[in-house]
């Protein structure tokens, strides 16, 4: 009998994340899995929203709790309260949260606390670093799951420090979760639309850029775009490395974002920048936009950890504007360096980075086929 999941999405990754485990069930599964989507609203704005379900050919949300902006608390209990009465009615067999939102953490509260399976996909990434609250969502999050699914070894390694039995292959369930290293699943969606973006996206074009001769370059994390020094450290490195290396960089930049530079950076510096025509300031770009940047981007700097893979997925360098990462192989590998917002570190990464000749991608992330393991084990788990 097919059995009926939940999918959480709330932010503008796990839209994109979750399009690879729809596309699975849509061409391999769909007699085993009846997939509902629900969307928090977590992020509420419709253009970083519709975009994406039309680009990722994923089917519009079946409810959308448009919970919007607000502190931890407040959110995260608007989307309790909305989850729960959801799952009381569609009574799924199990549901799938992704990451390390306050969807993801309240997704999965609302389920366990009724006994409902909780699949985390990216389970035991950890940064060491209880100040973000992602790193809380993340370990919370694991530690009522019933399937982990970790995309990559140094993830697993996480989970069994923390007591997971990482060989059990028994009945899942929240008391004895059962743990998988599956490969990435935005591994999976690199390959398939990078091909789509070849044909569609004119991004290149319409920002008047040439391959290989500018940084893609992101920044919106709060402990970034809230703090006044972080902000100007992160934007006169970027001046610099412009007027230094003469490549343009190009910043797809939400309207919060972009506020916060107005309100944040000091006023020369922030009339520089708007008057510097190598930097290419854009509204927030679609998914096959932003892998069409990416794939031709001589350098990634960002503070997005979506981005720091994705850099790696199409072999390109990466500054990271943050003091740890989640995805610690392609540090220790050398395909990215840790900066935080540093003025003096950024550049001297971004040096370091642009003059490195002996780069190597080893296969971190799997084999671009995580969905459908994933889809099989929960099949099982159900069964």
């Amino acid at each position: 009998m097919k059995k009926k999941i939940i999918t959480i999405i709330g932010a503008r990754p796990q839209i994109i994340k979750s399009s690879a485990i729809s596309r699975a069930i849509r061409t391999s599964f769909r007699d085993d899995l009846e997939e509902i989507i629900v969307h928090t609203g977590q992020h509420y704005d419709e253009n970083m929203s519709n975009v994406f379900f039309e680009e990722m050919q994923i089917p519009y949300p079946d409810y959308n709790l448009n919970v919007g902006s607000g502190t931890h608390g407040k959110q995260t209990a608007k989307m309790l309260e909305g989850l729960e009465e959801i799952y009381l009615k569609e009574h799924p067999d199990a549901i799938i949260v992704y990451g390390d939102t306050n969807s993801t953490i309240a997704g999965a509260l609302a389920a366990i606390k009724i006994h409902i399976p909780v699949v985390h996909i990216e389970a035991g990434l950890r940064s060491f670093n209880k100040r973000m609250p992602e790193e809380v969502n993340r370990i919370a999050c694991d530690h009522m799951s019933s399937l982990l699914f970790s995309p990559t070894q140094t993830g697993l390694t996480n989970l069994e420090k923390e007591g997971f039995d990482i060989t059990y292959r028994g009945k899942a369930n929240a008391d004895t979760p059962v743990v998988y290293h599956c490969g990435d699943i935005m591994y999976d969606n690199s390959l398939y639309f990078s091909k789509v973006s070849d044909e569609k996206s004119t991004v290149l074009t319409d920002t008047g850029v040439e391959k290989n001769n500018f940084i893609l370059c992101t920044v919106h994390r709060d402990s970034n775009t809230d703090v006044k020094e972080n902000m100007n450290a992160i934007f006169s490195a970027l001046l610099d490395i412009v007027k230094e290396s003469g490549l343009n960089i190009v910043l797809p930049i939400h309207p919060r974002t972009k506020k916060k530079m107005k309100d944040q950076l000091d006023e020369v510096l922030y009339d520089e920048i708007q008057n510097t025509p190598q930097f290419k300031i854009i509204p927030p770009a679609g998914f096959l936009d932003i892998i069409a940047l990416e794939k031709n981007a001589k350098m990634v700097i960002t503070d997005s950890g979506g981005l720091q893979k994705e850099s790696f997925f199409f072999r390109k360098p990466c500054v990271i504007l943050r003091p740890q990462t989640e995805w610690v192989e392609i540090v220790n590998n050398g395909n990215a360096i840790l900066a935080d917002a540093d003025r003096i570190r950024i550049k001297e990464a971004f040096q370091k980075l642009i003059h490195k000749k002996d780069y190597t991608f080893p296969n971190y992330y799997g084999d671009g086929k995580a969905a459908e393991f994933i889809c099989e084990k929960i099949i099982e788990m159900l069964n």
